[in-house]
């Protein structure tokens, strides 16, 4: 073979060679863009959509302070986020659980195994809620708390996935409570419903009683959803005691006072301090009975602009203004939608981190946050319920008498049994 035949053949080969070299690095190089591509963080929404669950009482006794009411509030919040959150649909699931534990109990576990709920934004009634909380900290699934009072959720059965948003035993007793005896109702009676929301409200109100220098005489505990307190108001009457604590809520309260007015027990001097009372209580009770009646609420909806414009929404839709279970809910639903937008994804442990960073300044709450508890820190208020003279127009029901700012209204993490709390 002649040398430049040599030649021509060598420069071939070192050219197939190059085009291969070539070939394979920009192979390596668009496998390295998919790789890294593929490990960028992206919106991830389990199951393309982000379902949400509410576990109420939609007949029983708490029906007319959560049920529709609650309802209605979240729709409202998933309405106003636009019905998608990181471009997949936003669900709502609903369902009754008859006030009774092991049938929420058994819903929730049912939503989160196998219909995929993302959160659980609300369970009404104590002794449900710590059902359905035992559940989500067994699953690591969200559940947030507006409608049940035991402080326990964010206490001694705190959970890392778990809120309490609206109010608690806790700072319920804490306000009214403290308010009365300061004004000189010393000496107590209580009539206590018969599980446990009843009774850690009663133990929270006789311990901020005795701190303050008053008494408690004794107590009367009814079942839930009693309609005759004869016997109680007997009992409550020949106590003496200067005041009736009312550690019930719902129809239960309402039915106590009524009955107490019909009685004729606070024309006797002795007075009713409602420890758990929503508007929609006062709505049902009257005026002419309720009139003087000192309470703690979360919420009102004659507070300012943005509680009245809320609540007009609210109330073209019910004919009723909402509580602050309700406006708690909305909420509490809005702020869960927000931390997922923000966390990019629905995975708990990231929407939860999410949460806890984030302020919450809304119609409902100024500075909020949430606690390493799960404890929701906000004003509280304590209102005087007003006379019928002095009402101008329906729900026209409170008067302001104080504003307890967050850190004075709930329990103080000092005195926290919850094992998330660094001491």
């Amino acid at each position: 073979m002649k040398h430049a035949d040599k030649t021509r053949i060598s420069m071939q080969c070192r050219s197939k060679i190059n085009q291969l070299f070539a070939a394979s690095a920009a192979a390596a190089i668009a496998l390295a863009a998919t790789g890294a591509h593929a490990q960028s963080p992206a919106p991830a929404v389990s199951d393309d959509v982000v379902r949400l669950g509410l576990i109420l009482d939609m007949s029983g006794v708490y029906a007319d302070v959560t049920g529709k009411g609650s309802a209605t509030a979240a729709e409202m919040a998933i309405a106003d986020f636009g019905g998608t959150v990181l471009g997949k649909k936003v669900d709502l699931l609903v369902v009754d659980h008859q006030n009774k534990a092991d049938i929420a109990a058994a819903k929730a576990r049912e939503w989160y195994d196998i219909q995929k709920v993302d959160a659980i934004m609300d369970v009404a009634g104590s002794a449900p809620a710590l059902a359905v909380l035992e559940v989500a900290r067994e699953k690591k699934k969200i559940v947030v708390f507006s409608g049940p009072g035991t402080e326990r959720i964010t206490n001694d059965l705190c959970s890392p996935y778990s809120v309490h948003y609206t109010y608690d035993t806790w700072s319920l007793a804490n306000t009214t409570a403290r308010a009365t005896v300061e004004q000189g109702g010393k000496s107590w009676y209580f009539l206590t419903a018969d599980y446990a929301f009843g009774h850690t409200l009663q133990a929270s109100a006789t311990d901020v009683v005795k701190a303050n220098g008053g008494t408690v005489l004794g107590a009367s505990r009814h079942p839930l959803g009693s309609s005759d307190f004869a016997s109680y108001l007997l009992q409550a009457q020949a106590s003496k005691a200067q005041i009736v604590g009312l550690a019930n809520a719902g129809g239960d309260t309402v039915n106590a006072i009524k009955a107490a007015s019909e009685f004729g027990l606070t024309k006797g001097g002795q007075k009713m301090a409602g420890l758990l009372l929503y508007i929609n209580d006062i709505h049902a009770i009257g005026l002419d009975a309720a009139a003087g009646l000192t309470l703690t609420e979360a919420f009102y909806w004659d507070m300012n602009d943005q509680t009245r414009a809320w609540s007009q929404r609210y109330y073209d839709k019910l004919k009723k203004m909402p509580n602050m279970s309700q406006a708690g809910t909305y909420s509490s639903v809005m702020h869960y939608l927000k931390a997922v937008q923000a966390a990019g994804t629905d995975e708990p442990t990231a929407v939860m981190k999410q949460m806890k960073a984030t302020p919450i300044n809304d119609f409902f709450a100024t500075n909020g946050r949430i606690r390493e508890d799960g404890r929701m820190v906000h004003d509280m208020y304590l209102f005087e319920v007003k006379k019928p003279s002095e009402s101008k127009r329906p729900w026209d029901y409170y008067k302001l008498v104080a504003t307890l700012p967050g850190d004075q209204a709930f329990m103080p993490l000092s005195r926290s049994t919850c094992p998330l709390v660094k001491k």
